[in-house]
């Protein structure tokens, strides 16, 4: 039996939510609905049909009201080229009030009209109240409910766009990412890319969301190589890894007999680890006991050290 859950997106590259469409069952995608939300109703696009219903979120499902008409279509565009001057007078009167550390991003109209909201971001590790700003724009517009919702740096540079700190003309962020992961700089290390802000910081401030891409590729690929510092036997004798490329598999290693700087590159099948041969070793000098069966007689044994 098909689910009745369906995802639907707001904006062109944003975050996927599932609603319950029991109330209108032959919508499909590329269809646009009514459905209600925490924040009234909007208007959004069909994307995912899903045949299996996903976890039940925490309160249950919100309902798909209905379909989207033209005119609800046409009323969406109308109220959405209102945003900039509403945009514009939450900027006024944001400055008139001395809110510097309030940075009003975006104005965002529902298709009606009957709620506003104002994406704002805060820098500072002190909350800040916007209520006098909220209250000021409620008379403003006192046929619309407002609201003040504050969002991150990442969702920042997701609306205002622009270049990459890579050089791409477009950001990953307007481009594709509907959701951001968790980053951290062990992603980095593991990748063997520079510490430096400049390198792993992207123009949101944060470290870059492309850390990730390939993460699991070079933490699947170290598994099989030696650390860095380990003993390590070779074709051309012991030395010690002194770096790795996980992409090739292969290792540096500088050579005990070599002078410091001498680097050789070897593939992981080419080596093996210098305690596991010495092991080996070790066992095949040590005489045999009454329980060994290799076979060798108490004779052809070698002598104990």
């Amino acid at each position: 039996m098909q689910s009745h859950i369906i995802g639907i997106r707001f904006t062109k590259i944003g975050k996927i939510y599932h609603f319950d469409s029991s109330g209108v069952p032959e919508i499909s995608v590329g269809d646009h609905a009514i459905v209600d939300t925490a924040r009234g109703d909007h208007l959004g696009e069909v994307v995912q049909l899903s045949e299996k219903a996903p976890e039940n979120q925490k309160g249950g499902w919100k309902k798909v009201l209905r379909r989207a008409t033209p005119g609800d279509l046409l009323l969406a565009e109308t109220w959405k080229a209102k945003e900039t001057a509403a945009l514009i007078d939450c900027r006024d009167i944001a400055s008139k009030m001395k809110l510097p550390d309030a940075k009003i991003i975006k104005a965002d109209f529902n298709y009606n009209g009957s709620c506003l909201t104002y994406l704002f971001s805060h820098e500072g590790d002190k909350k800040i109240n916007l209520n006098k700003l909220r209250n000021a724009m409620q008379k403003e517009y006192s046929n619309t409910k407002v609201e003040m919702r504050q969002i991150g740096p990442r969702d920042v540079a997701k609306i205002m766009g622009g270049l990459g700190a890579c050089g791409q003309e477009k950001r990953c962020c307007t481009m594709f990412l509907t959701d951001f992961s968790p980053i951290s700089i062990k992603m980095a290390k593991a990748q063997g890319i520079s510490l430096a802000p400049s390198e792993i910081t992207g123009m949101c401030g944060r470290l870059r969301c492309c850390l990730i891409y390939e993460y699991e590729a070079y933490a699947k690929a170290r598994k099989t190589l030696p650390k860095r510092k380990k003993r390590v036997v070779t074709p051309k004798g012991e030395g010690r890894v002194i770096d790795l490329n996980p992409l090739t598999e292969t290792v540096v290693v500088q050579l005990n007999d070599e002078v410091r700087g001498a680097r050789h590159s070897f593939h992981r099948d080419e080596i093996e680890p210098w305690n596991e041969r010495e092991a080996l070793r070790r066992k095949a000098a040590e005489p045999c006991n009454e329980n060994c069966n290799c076979g060798q007689k108490k004779d052809d044994q070698p002598q104990g050290r």
